[in-house]
C-alpha cells in the first residue's frame, strides 16, 4: 500500500503503484497536517478583517467582490458546476486515475485548506476504481486546470459521472451503492480542488513512463535494423562517443555494443565503408532523446510533489499568500520538448524503414521474394510517413501561445494542457511507428539466413514470430501491424 505523505513520489514508484493496482492511504502526518490546516482557515474566518481572494471573495476578475460567510459553502459549490465546461475526447481512464493520485498527494501537503474528508474521498475513488468522467479539452493550463480538475471534483458533491465497472454511470448511484455521501464543500475547498496542474501532470507521467519504454525499444528496433540492412558498428564504437560526453549518446552506443554483441551479421566483411545517417547517427539522436526524457522527469517529479493550488495556507507562519503555483509554464514548455524528443524518435525510425524496402544491399525491394506481383511492404511505409507528418504538426509548441481570459486578470496563461493532450498523441504515434519498423526488420532479417544477429536480438524476433508471421506474399497487413503495437507494449524488456 502506498502511504501518502511527505516523501517523493518518483516517477517509478507511481508505475509500480499503477502496475500492480495498490491502494493509497493517507499517513498520519498527513491527516494531521490537512486537519491542521482545515483547523487554522476556520479560526481566521472568525478573525480575518479583511478580503481574502477566493475564500471570501469570488474568482478571476470577480475577486473584489467580497461573499457574506453564509455563502462561502454555496461559492466553491458553484464554482465547481461551473467550471465543468469540458468539451472534446475523454480522458483515458489510466490518466484520470492518475490525477486523482496527483490531486490527493497535493492536497496532503496541509497548505489548501481542503477538508479531511474531500482527500480521503479522492483516495477512495483511486482504491475503488471510481474514475470520473474528464474531457481532454477546455484548460488553459494557468489558473490551474480549471475545467477538466472541475471534472475529476464533480462527484465528490455527487454530481458528473463516473466509470465504474467498466460502465459510464451517474456518480450518485454509484454513491449510494459504495454508502459514500456527497461532500459539502467549505470555504476555499473548490479551489483548491480546481487550482492545480494534476490534469497536465497526468498526462506528463502516463507519456513519461511510456517515453522510458520506447526509448528503450527504439534501441532493440534499430540494432534490429542495423543488422538487417548488413549496417556497420564502427558507429557505436566508444572512443567516437567519448569525444563529445553527451550522457545520451554514450548509453545508446553501449546499448547498441550490447544488443549486437554475438551476431555474425555484424561481424562479417562490408563492402560499403558508412551508413545512411538513420544508422550511422543512433547514437547522436536516440541519445538526445533519452537526455530530453531525463530533463523532463525532472521537471515532473518535482511537479508532483508540489502544491499548486491557490491561495497557499501557512498555518505555522499565519499567513495567507495569493500567488500563481497553478500557472503551468514550469511543465508546459518541457512537455513540448518532450513531444518533439518523441517525434524525433519517430521520424528517424520511419527513415530506417525506408532504407529497408528500397531494394538496396541484397534486399529485395519492398522486402517480398516476388516484387511487383507483390506490393510487400511498400504502404506501410507510406503509413509510417504519414503518422511522421503529424507528428511534425503536433510538434508546434502549445506553450507558444497565450489568449488572456477572465476580462485580463488571467493575462497570460500557459495552454500547458494542450501541450499534454498532443504530447500523448505523439506518443502514440511514435508507438505505431517503432511497431512498423519492427515488422520490417523481422522481415528483412529473414532474407539474410542462415546468418543470424545475437542471440538477444534472435530471442526477441522468436517472440515477436509469436505474434506476427513472416509475409511471403501479399496479406492483410493493418492487423499485423496492431499486433506489433500489442507487441510493444505488453512484452517485458
Amino acid at each position: 500500500m502506498q502511504t501518502i505523505n511527505f516523501a517523493h513520489l518518483s516517477l517509478d514508484r507511481i508505475k509500480e503503484i499503477i502496475d500492480n493496482h495498490e491502494k493509497l492511504a493517507l499517513s498520519q502526518e498527513a491527516v494531521e497536517a490537512i486537519v491542521r490546516c482545515r483547523r487554522y482557515l476556520d479560526g481566521k474566518m472568525e478573525s480575518i478583517d479583511r478580503p481574502v481572494y477566493g475564500i471570501t471573495t469570488g474568482f478571476g476578475s470577480l475577486y473584489n467582490i467580497t461573499i457574506p460567510s453564509d455563502e462561502l459553502s454555496q461559492l466553491q459549490h458553484n464554482l465547481v458546476v461551473s467550471h465543468a465546461c469540458g468539451t472534446g475526447e475523454t480522458v483515458r481512464p489510466e490518466i484520470v486515475k492518475l490525477m486523482l493520485l496527483l490531486k490527493a498527494q497535493s492536497l496532503a501537503y496541509g497548505h489548501s485548506g481542503a477538508q479531511l474528508i474531500t482527500v480521503q474521498r479522492l483516495v477512495d475513488m483511486f482504491n475503488e476504481d471510481v474514475l470520473p468522467v474528464v474531457y481532454s479539452q477546455g484548460s488553459l493550463g494557468a489558473s490551474g486546470d480549471l475545467a477538466p480538475l472541475a471534472h475529476l471534483s464533480l462527484p465528490l458533491i455527487g454530481l458528473g459521472e463516473v466509470l465504474y465497472k467498466g460502465k459510464v454511470r451517474p456518480s450518485a448511484e454509484v454513491w449510494k451503492e459504495l454508502g459514500w455521501e456527497p461532500i459539502r464543500l467549505q470555504s476555499k475547498e473548490g479551489l483548491a480542488l480546481l487550482n492545480g496542474t494534476q490534469f497536465m501532470s497526468a498526462h506528463a507521467v502516463y507519456s513519461l513512463i511510456k517515453a522510458y519504454r520506447l526509448s528503450r525499444w527504439a534501441d532493440i528496433i534499430g540494432a534490429l535494423s542495423l543488422d538487417a540492412f548488413d549496417g556497420r558498428i564502427e558507429a557505436f564504437l566508444p572512443l567516437t562517443h567519448k569525444l563529445r560526453r553527451h550522457d545520451g549518446q554514450l548509453a545508446t552506443a553501449q546499448r547498441f555494443m550490447s544488443l549486437l554483441e554475438g551476431s555474425s551479421l555484424i561481424s562479417r566483411h562490408k563492402e560499403h565503408v558508412q551508413d545512411p545517417y538513420s544508422f550511422r547517427c543512433i547514437p547522436q539522436v536516440h541519445g538526445a532523446v533519452k537526455d530530453n526524457i531525463k530533463y523532463v522527469r525532472s521537471v515532473i517529479e518535482n511537479e508532483i510533489n508540489s502544491v499548486t493550488d491557490n491561495p497557499n495556507i501557512f498555518p505555522d507562519e499565519d499567513m495567507i499568500i495569493s500567488a500563481g503555483n497553478f500557472h503551468g509554464e514550469p511543465i508546459a514548455i518541457p512537455m513540448d520538448t518532450l513531444a518533439i524528443a518523441l517525434s524525433e524518435l519517430a521520424n528517424i525510425s520511419e527513415r530506417r524503414i525506408y532504407q529497408l524496402i528500397s531494394g538496396k544491399r541484397d534486399l529485395p525491394k519492398f522486402l517480398v521474394a516476388n516484387p511487383g506481383l507483390n506490393s510487400g511492404f511498400m504502404i506501410p511505409q507510406y503509413t509510417a510517413a504519414s503518422i511522421v507528418s503529424q507528428n511534425k504538426m503536433y510538434c508546434w509548441p502549445a506553450s507558444a501561445d497565450s489568449i488572456p481570459s477572465s476580462q485580463g486578470q488571467e493575462d497570460h496563461v500557459s495552454m500547458g494542457s494542450n501541450s499534454a493532450t498532443k504530447l500523448v498523441k505523439v506518443a502514440d504515434n511514435c508507438e505505431t511507428v517503432l511497431a512498423i519498423e519492427l515488422l520490417n526488420a523481422a522481415q528483412a532479417l529473414e532474407f539474410r539466413r542462415p546468418e543470424r544477429t545475437s542471440p538477444a536480438l534472435e530471442q526477441i524476433v522468436a517472440d515477436y514470430r509469436k505474434h506476427v508471421p513472416f509475409v511471403d506474399n501479399d496479406t492483410y497487413l493493418s492487423p499485423l501491424i496492431h499486433r506489433s503495437v500489442e507487441f510493444l507494449r505488453e512484452e517485458n524488456l
